[in-house]
């Protein structure tokens, strides 16, 4: 999803720009890794490529997660230094910040204090890769820079249930109960989290304009600044799919981290702020969703 936006974006900047699938390339694999830096020889390097998934996923494959985001950073950022790479973004998350962080979350925040369990797996290999740009930075002089994005949707989000985050899920599920005439939409947890939400066009955009006026040690806070309850999301959700059932809430699951907002201030002092509501983002995902993803007869029909 990142992938495909920051494409869309760098349309726009007259670039050359050079991609590689995973069937072409493993990055978790040393090797595939090296041998394709070394004959592409780029300038600029996004690291948008990660394994991820919601609570479920992270809690039924930590190994995986841990494994998996590890390599990927290590293998692309050792590359990136040892041929050249000019500039290098990674791109991190903010589930990298203790579960009990002050909100807004700070960039100083991080390691002040314990993970949320449900995800320190793929936060701790996040952190890892944060630490990866630093230390390059301070050993080898390599001008490599790191983001933080809240949580992200947008076009060409994962809606499997088993392994998507909260956002897309949802609008799944309230897709499925309208289909299906159902008078309930079940969401996990107790619906009084807060989560913020940033649209994936918007975070390509910010993560160019990071590349061309941000050259710093410290990582870089990506998001709106605003955040809501996983009930008030419900909320929007249903209203724009037209469910008008009841939304009940599994208090049996997890909620996560309480709350999760990022201290933008950074990012809007250096000329960037978001620019999608969280109402016309819902709205085009719903859009996209219907086009591309819905297979059912009634799913077209109410498209």
């Amino acid at each position: 999803m990142v992938g495909q936006a920051l494409l869309r974006r760098l349309a726009n900047e007259g670039s050359d720009v050079v991609t590689v699938s995973r069937s072409q390339v493993d990055l978790t694999d040393q090797r595939e890794t090296e041998d394709w830096v070394e004959e592409v020889r780029p300038e600029v390097v996004f690291v948008a490529a990660a394994k991820v998934g919601g609570i479920l996923a992270n809690d039924t494959y930590p190994a995986d997660f841990i494994r998996d985001n590890l390599a990927i950073s290590q293998n692309v950022i050792h590359a990136s230094y040892r041929h050249g790479v000019q500039k290098l973004l990674y791109l991190g998350s903010s589930c990298i910040y203790p579960r009990d962080a002050n909100q807004p979350i700070a960039e100083e925040e991080l390691l002040s204090g314990r993970l949320e369990s449900t995800n320190e797996w793929y936060a701790l290999a996040k952190i890892a890769g944060v630490k990866l740009c630093q230390a390059y930075r301070r050993q080898h002089g390599c001008n490599f820079i790191s983001a933080m994005p809240c949580n992200l949707y947008g076009p060409g989000d994962n809606f499997d249930l088993k392994s998507s985050h909260v956002l897309p899920a949802l609008i799944r599920k309230a897709y499925e109960a309208k289909v299906n005439r159902l008078n309930e939409l079940h969401v996990w947890g107790t619906g009084k989290a807060r989560r913020e939400f940033l649209h994936v066009e918007d975070c390509a955009d910010a993560l160019v304009h990071l590349i061309k006026h941000y050259s710093g040690e410290r990582h870089i806070n990506v998001g709106t600044g605003e955040d809501l309850t996983i009930a008030e999301l419900a909320g929007k959700i249903a209203r724009e799919v037209e469910f008008n059932g009841e939304v009940r809430f599994d208090t049996s699951k997890p909620d996560g981290t309480p709350r999760k907002v990022v201290d933008v201030r950074r990012l809007s002092s250096m000329g960037w702020n978001a620019s999608i509501s969280i109402d016309e983002g819902i709205r085009d995902v719903c859009r996209w969703y219907r086009q591309h993803v819905a297979k059912t007869e009634a799913d077209v029909a109410y498209a």
